[in-house]
């Protein structure tokens, strides 16, 4: 590629449709509200440029500072309701109502308060390694000696003159003043914005493009005009003023923080927005926040135990207000060892009711083990390490791309396991979004003889082993060119047709119009040649995948595209009178480009003849109505193949061209550059406008069909997905029939499968669009819309009458009125009956429209999975976004909850982590409160024989430490390394995920049986433990248990029982489980041992009470030993009943398992394993 040399002819800013040109034109938005920014360029030390005080080039991400981390930290901390519950204990226990000591509530609260803000400041720490070398980075300024000084990129200003060199990264917004390119064109790279790799042209004014040393720079003065910091990355208004006169600029002039110079040697430019005020900045906002369905059920559960926790104090202040009026009677003290004459109002016999009231308050302290203090913390631990097996998962690694699984967020984690509605983009996402010329139709003349994936699982479809797919209007021999047959795949090449390739398109009847159709393709585009010095062989960077491949196609069939310049395309091709190759040369002149509204783009270009050319591709939907009148000799030919083309699953353009004369053509163009020139807010409008003047009367050429082939295991995966149960939704742009066809080769539509189609193209809506009334044509539309859901309604019913699935499919028109007021619910009842949906001709908007009604009607988990920034809002708006790390860049990625490489990868996280992590999380907090209502309903029970006077039955530390020490890391080994069934297992029976569908482990019967198992624990340990100490001789001196005594054996039975719990519970075991359990049990003895020692004003009732009394005592293990066995019958009871009369799905499996593994089971246990039709 040229670097420079002198220019002849136009600039290369003229042809592009961003380019503009000195203008005088309507500028009135800058300085109005919104446009008020003003760089002084090269004078940042004007008088007027420092009193705007900018904002500086320093970058910050992180959440915290060193002065806020503290007070925003614990603001987010005590945003958790037990959180707040616990604080104001802990400011309690300072009062006489407390009923144990301060430190001890105080202890486990900073801990768990502590752990999370720990984790807070290493996430954070992370962060601001990260910026601190970005803001010291180094970059040229221009100085006041009119060099340039190496500077730090946090010491830029706005103003500042920067010279950045090839592969270095812009550090702040700036405006293209020059290049090493005289005319002052460069290429960027996007990948750290959006993830793209191809490369895109960025251009300077004309007036700056001669800047290109230092000496040039000195006198160089100048003011720049333009809108405020926003976060729009691909717009941009200003103007420069320069020279007594102003030039308006456009995005295309604006060089974006973060994005990288390549192929260009060097560029100057001049800062316009530094710091958090440069685009990328603007556009780092937070993610909406997500929660969780279990989350969300769970908060619930805490309301109902704070409901608990005030109903038994209400209780116990009930029965001590009525104990402590009946303690004063007849002016006589009932129980007058308790010195109620001598007590203060909390225990005053002659104001009961206001010492019951301040008792209801010391029970509310007491009871407060109901509330697991650790449980939000145990949670996301718990979660963060199921994130870090999912990130290291080598079965979900893309060697291809070398990237692994990332859960970019682990709050979501058990909500895989719930999917019940998968909403998919097509292209990129099912797809590999990279594009293969496979197929052709010319001059009303079909080429190309390969085989679709869509073809061949149509010809699976019907049955048919081989499939000929040769042109039925040609008797063309099958393609066995031996010479071409063995070459290397070419990539983005996949054609296969004699008659044409190897130059014997010159024997073809339409040789001449196989001439212009490979020149257009040759010149219609913005690929830039990349030549290897070496070999010399040819590569392209382009835009899209799509164009690479026509470009790629053109040079393999003999038209090869090998130079750009500033003014001219160059390519070889093959001369037919001559036969050699020679090279072409055209001027080319504009560029009028891509859009997603114009759907097409053009070139104007001059022959070597001199003849002025307009070269065009677009959509049929927008280039069959620009076609002339007088030249649509194939028109029906073509629009039959195309057709034929979408059913195979193809991409379609149609080519096109026309002849311009000079007069016609210097007319438009001063029009056009007057567009090019507005900085008006229209101005994109009235570019358009005018690009539509000139395509138009063109002269059909053909089409083009290229393929996006299916990702690799995408049938097998969406076959295994719906195995389980999962809806899947196809959203995608495509025509009707590409989908439809795409739909049967990924196995969405399946053989047998009835299909729903709901579509506007009917007579009498097409009637009505021709007369062009727009409110009778939105009448019967939506008519249309509704009459055919109720007939497809009545279709579906009949089917599943007769056990039939089926498939619904729509288009995006009406898609349009599905959505809108009372049929919305109509059309979700319809498509909720309905196995798979696709949706043709989505915009994003209605992407994002259909995930809301989905997730907000059905009430169930939904998760959307995209690939592209199109796809953004629909990752946002799912319960789940999936991001693919495709061609398309990393916008859905940074958008999403967990990005994966492939599209099969959706299978392993959903059915294997999804339905791991939602056992274990399910399991894990269902746990928790049974342990901790185990725990606490001891203390009321306690309570019942000590008259409700709130006397604890533990010492203050044994409390503390419970949810903290002695219980905490067997429940989170648990939601970790649990398995009911092995991955292999949870691939081989999908059917499994129905139990998170069902959410069978976190429904309220569920959650209700473990408390209330829990509470019966604490009924079984309390009063088997009490009956078996009480009243009978303990120590060998014969005194009986104290209260000492029995606080260490209610304890130590408890925390037997709920750790013994964990182990009957845990299907699955590691070393680390057993080392968690044993060593929890353990270190309470060892608490007790070193605690027990400590003064008895420290230990109080722990005071060696392990070694002199319990220990040496054999009824103190008989109890423990008894206690625990019953404490853990009822759920053996439970469990034998649940696994061979109501077995789960799991149950079934691991039953089957065990069988195929040789273990003996009871002769009358064979259950089968239901599908989901059994549900």
């Amino acid at each position: 590629m040229k670097k420079g040399g002198k220019r002849k002819g136009i600039h290369f800013s003229k042809l592009y449709s961003f380019s503009r040109t000195r203008a005088e034109e309507d500028d009135t938005q800058i300085g109005q509200k919104g446009y008020s920014r003003v760089v002084y360029v090269n004078d940042v030390e004007n008088l007027e440029a420092v009193k705007f005080n900018y904002k500086s080039n320093y970058v910050s991400t992180t959440k915290y500072t060193a002065i806020n981390f503290i007070p925003k930290s614990l603001f987010e901390q005590f945003r958790r309701v037990a959180n707040i519950y616990f604080l104001v204990v802990a400011l309690v226990s300072f009062t006489p109502l407390a009923p144990f000591s301060a430190p001890s509530i105080l202890l486990p609260l900073i801990v768990v308060i502590g752990a999370t803000m720990g984790k807070e400041v290493v996430e954070d720490w992370r962060r601001r390694k990260q910026d601190v070398e970005a803001n010291n980075r180094k970059v040229k300024v221009y100085g006041r000696d009119h060099t340039f000084h190496e500077t730090r990129w946090k010491e830029l200003r706005v103003g500042d003159l920067v010279k950045v060199e090839k592969d270095e990264v812009f550090p702040a917004d700036m405006i293209l003043m020059s290049s090493s390119y005289e005319d002052g064109i460069c290429y960027v790279e996007t990948m750290n914005l959006d993830g793209e790799t191809n490369l895109k042209v960025k251009q300077s004014l004309e007036v700056t493009s001669s800047l290109h040393d230092e000496l040039s720079l000195q006198n160089f003065k100048a003011v720049i005009k333009c809108e405020d910091p926003n976060d729009s990355l691909y717009i941009f208004v200003g103007v420069l003023y320069y020279d007594g006169s102003k030039y308006p600029l456009s995005a295309q002039n604006l060089l974006l923080r973060d994005s990288k110079l390549r192929n260009t040697e060097y560029v100057y430019g001049v800062v316009v927005f530094t710091g958090h005020d440069t685009k990328v900045m603007q556009n780092t906002t937070d993610p909406p926040s997500k929660r969780s369905t279990i989350e969300i059920r769970m908060d619930k559960i805490i309301y109902i135990l704070f409901s608990i926790l005030v109903l038994i104090s209400f209780i116990g202040s009930i029965f001590y207000g009525i104990g402590t009026k009946d303690d004063f009677r007849s002016g006589k003290y009932k129980r007058w060892y308790l010195r109620p004459d001598a007590s203060t109002l909390y225990f005053d016999p002659r104001r009961a009711s206001l010492s019951a009231f301040f008792h209801f308050l010391t029970d509310l302290m007491l009871y407060g083990y109901l509330i697991p203090i650790s449980l939000y913390v145990s949670i996301e631990i718990v979660k963060v390490l199921q994130s870090i097996f999912i990130n290291q998962d080598p079965y979900m690694y893309d060697e291809e791309t070398d990237r692994p699984a990332h859960a970019r967020t682990s709050n979501l984690n058990e909500e895989l396991g719930q999917v019940y509605t998968i909403l998919s983009d097509k292209t990129g996402t099912i797809t590999r979004n990279s594009m293969e010329f496979i197929k052709c139709s010319i001059g009303g003349t079909a080429y190309g003889r390969g085989v679709t994936e869509v073809e061949k699982a149509i010809a699976r479809k019907r049955n048919v082993r081989s499939l000929e797919l040769s042109d039925p209007s040609s008797d063309v021999e099958e393609y066995n060119d031996g010479g071409t047959c063995s070459r290397m795949p070419i990539k983005g090449f996949n054609f296969k047709d004699k008659r044409v390739m190897n130059g014997h398109w010159v024997e073809e009847p339409q040789a001449d119009v196989i001439q212009k159709f490979f020149r257009t393709l040759a010149i219609c585009h913005t690929a830039i040649p990349d030549v290897d010095s070496e070999s010399d062989e040819i590569s392209y960077e382009a835009e899209s995948p799509d164009e690479l491949a026509l470009v790629t196609a053109a040079r393999e069939l003999g038209f090869e595209f090998y130079e750009r310049t500033q003014t001219h395309i160059s390519f070889h091709e093959f001369d037919p009178v001559t036969g050699k190759k020679v090279d072409r040369l055209y001027e080319l002149l504009n560029v009028l480009e891509f859009s997603s509204s114009r759907k097409r783009m053009s070139v104007i270009v001059r022959n070597e003849e001199g003849q002025l050319l307009l070269l065009c591709k677009g959509a049929d939907s927008t280039m069959f109505e620009r076609l002339s009148k007088d030249a649509q000799m194939f028109w029906a030919e073509t629009k039959k193949h195309i057709s034929n083309y979408a059913e195979a699953g193809l991409r379609t353009l149609l080519v096109a061209y026309r002849e311009i004369g000079e007069e016609e053509y210097t007319t438009w163009e001063a029009e056009f550059s007057e567009a090019k020139a507005s900085v008006s807010a229209d101005r994109d409008t009235l570019v358009d406008a005018a690009a539509d003047k000139i395509e138009e009367n063109l002269i059909l050429l053909g089409a083009t069909a290229v393929e996006d082939k299916l990702q690799e295991g995408v049938p097998d995966c969406i076959d295994k997905l719906a195995q389980a149960g999962i809806k899947i939704w196809v959203l995608t742009g495509d025509k009707l029939e590409t989908a439809v066809n795409i739909g049967y080769a990924c196995s969405l539509l399946r053989q047998g499968m009835k299909q729903v189609v709901i579509i506007l193209d009917t007579p009498d809506i097409n009637a009505l669009l021709k007369q062009g009334e727009k409110e009778a044509i939105e009448k019967a539309s939506r008519e249309s819309v509704a009459s055919q859901i109720q007939e497809s309604k009545c279709q579906v019913n009949s089917a599943k009458e007769s056990s039939v699935d089926c498939a619904l499919i729509v288009d995006g028109n009406s898609l349009t009125h599905a959505l809108t007021g009372n049929l919305q619910n109509l059309f979700l009842d319809l498509a909720i009956d309905c196995a798979s949906v696709i949706c043709c001709r989505s915009s994003p908007k209605q992407k994002a429209l259909v995930t809301n009604l989905v997730k907000s009607r059905t009430g169930k988990t939904t998760l959307a999975v995209g690939d592209g920034a199109n796809d953004v809002s629909m990752l946002q708006e799912a319960d789940i976004g999936v991001g693919i790390s495709g061609v398309e860049g990393m916008q859905a990625v940074m958008s999403s909850d967990f990005a994966i490489a492939q599209f099969r990868f959706l299978e392993r996280l959903l059915l294997v982590h999804g339905h791991w992590c939602y056992r274990r999380i399910a399991k894990m907090i269902c746990y928790f409160f049974y342990k901790n209502l185990a725990f606490g309903f001891t203390l009321f029970w306690f309570e019942t024989y000590a008259s409700f006077s709130g006397q604890p039955a533990y010492n203050d530390w044994y409390m503390s430490f419970y949810n903290v020490i002695f219980t905490s890391l067997p429940v989170i080994a648990l939601g970790v390394f649990d398995q009911d069934v092995s991955a292999q297992q949870c691939l081989k029976y999908p059917i499994l995920h129905q139990e998170g569908i069902q959410n069978v482990l976190f429904s309220w019967p569920h959650i209700l049986g473990w408390m209330l198992y829990g509470i019966s624990s604490s009924i079984i340990i309390f009063f088997i433990c009490t009956r078996s100490i009480f009243h009978q001789a303990f120590r060998k001196d014969g005194r009986i248990a104290g209260l000492e005594v029995i606080g260490v054996s209610l304890y130590s039975c408890v925390v037997w029982a709920v750790n013994c719990q964990i182990i009957v519970s845990t299907n699955y075991f590691t070393w680390i489980q057993h080392l968690f359990i044993w060593g929890s049990i353990a270190s309470w003895y060892i608490f007790l041992i070193i605690f027990g020692f400590l003064p008895p004003t420290k230990s109080t009732t722990a005071y060696k009470v392990l070694i002199e009394a319990c220990g040496p005592s054999p009824l103190y293990w008989l109890t423990v030993l008894v206690v625990v066995i019953s404490a853990l019958l009822p759920y053996f009871c439970f469990k034998v009943i649940l696994v061979y009369v109501f077995p789960t799905y799991h149950h079934i499996i691991q039953g089957k398992e065990l069988q195929k593994a040789g273990t003996p089971t009871s002769s009358s246990y064979h259950p089968e394993l239901r599908t989901e039709s059994d549900i």
